[in-house]
C-alpha cells in the first residue's frame, strides 16, 4: 500500500503522460463532461451560456462572419460556437474527439436546420482540402497541450487558413499561473460521482513547474477492478512567450484581449485571447 501511494504521489516529469484522449473516450466521463457543457451556470467545461452568447456575437462581428465566410471551430464540444456562427450564413465545420458531444451537436444542428460539418477526431491529426477565413480554438484546449503538440496544431493552422484569414484562440495567462497553489486532496464516492457510477476513491494533485510556467492536475482514480490516471496539463503564457510561439509557428499576434468577448486586456488577468495572422 505504501508503494502504491508513494506512486500516486510521484510528480512526472513535463508532460510525461498525455490522457486526453483516455478521459473522452470513457462514456460515462465524458457523459459527464457534456453535462456540464450544457449547465448554463457552470463554467467547469464550457464558459456560462450568457458570456457564450455575448462572445459569439463578439466573435462573428469583429471577424465578419457571414454569407460567404467560412470558419472551423477545433475543439468544439457539443456546438456550443459553431451553432451561433452557422446562425450567420456562415459556413461553419467543427471537430472534436468526444463523440457524445458530436452527437449532441450533429442532433441540435439537424433540430435548427444549421448545415454543419461536424468531424470527429483528434485536431493534432486534421487533415482538409478546405481552407478557412477564420480558425477559433476557444476556451484553452491550446494549454494542455505540449510544446511539440502545440507546433503541430500551429502548422495545421497555418496550412488551413487563408493567406488573408485569421486565428482566434486563449490561454492562461501567468497571472493564473501565480494565483495557482500546489495542492493534495483525497475524496471518497459511494455512486454516480464524477469519474465513475460505482464507488471509488480519488487523489488529486496539482504541481507546479515555475521554471516553464507549467501547472498540473493529476487525477489518479482508485475502483475495485481497475486504477486510471488522468494528467491535465496546463501551460501558461504572458504576451511575449505567446508571440514567441506564434512566431514560430507563422503568425504575428495581431491584438490581445482580456477574454474572447473583445474585453480590455488586462496585465493582471487570467487569460488571454489573441487574433493571429499569417506573416
Amino acid at each position: 500500500m505504501f508503494d502504491q501511494l508513494e506512486k500516486i504521489n510521484q510528480r512526472p516529469l513535463p508532460y510525461e503522460f498525455y490522457t486526453a484522449q483516455d478521459l473522452w473516450d470513457d462514456d460515462y466521463v465524458s457523459t459527464q463532461m457534456l453535462e456540464y457543457h450544457l449547465n448554463p451556470d457552470s463554467d467547469l467545461a464550457s464558459r456560462k451560456m450568457e458570456f457564450i452568447d455575448r462572445s459569439a456575437q463578439w466573435i462573428a462581428a469583429r471577424f465578419g462572419l457571414g454569407e460567404g465566410k467560412s470558419v472551423c471551430d477545433f475543439g468544439c464540444g457539443p456546438g456550443l460556437y459553431t451553432s451561433r456562427f452557422a446562425q450567420t450564413g456562415a459556413k461553419v465545420t467543427g471537430l472534436d474527439f468526444s463523440r457524445n458531444s458530436l452527437a449532441y451537436a450533429k442532433r441540435q444542428a439537424e433540430e435548427n436546420g444549421f448545415d454543419i460539418e461536424y468531424r470527429l477526431g483528434n485536431y493534432l491529426d486534421f487533415q482538409s482540402d478546405e481552407k478557412y477565413d477564420l480558425i477559433t480554438m476557444i476556451y484553452l484546449d491550446f494549454c494542455p497541450l505540449s510544446p511539440e503538440q502545440r507546433k503541430t496544431l500551429l502548422d495545421i493552422f497555418h496550412k488551413h487558413l487563408k493567406d488573408d484569414g485569421r486565428v482566434f484562440m486563449d490561454v492562461l495567462t501567468l497571472a493564473f499561473f501565480e494565483q495557482s497553489n500546489g495542492e493534495k486532496t483525497y475524496e471518497y464516492s459511494a455512486q454516480d460521482g464524477f469519474w465513475a457510477a460505482g464507488p471509488y476513491y480519488v487523489f488529486n494533485n496539482t504541481w507546479k513547474y515555475t521554471d516553464i510556467n507549467l501547472l498540473l492536475n493529476k487525477h489518479v482514480i482508485v475502483e475495485e477492478n481497475r486504477t486510471r490516471e488522468i494528467c491535465n496539463w496546463l501551460q501558461c503564457f504572458d504576451r511575449r512567450s505567446f508571440a514567441q510561439e506564434a512566431e514560430a509557428g507563422g503568425f504575428e499576434v495581431l491584438e490581445s484581449y482580456s477574454n474572447t468577448a473583445g474585453g480590455v486586456f488586462e496585465e493582471k488577468g487570467t487569460e488571454m485571447a489573441m487574433v493571429l495572422k499569417k506573416h
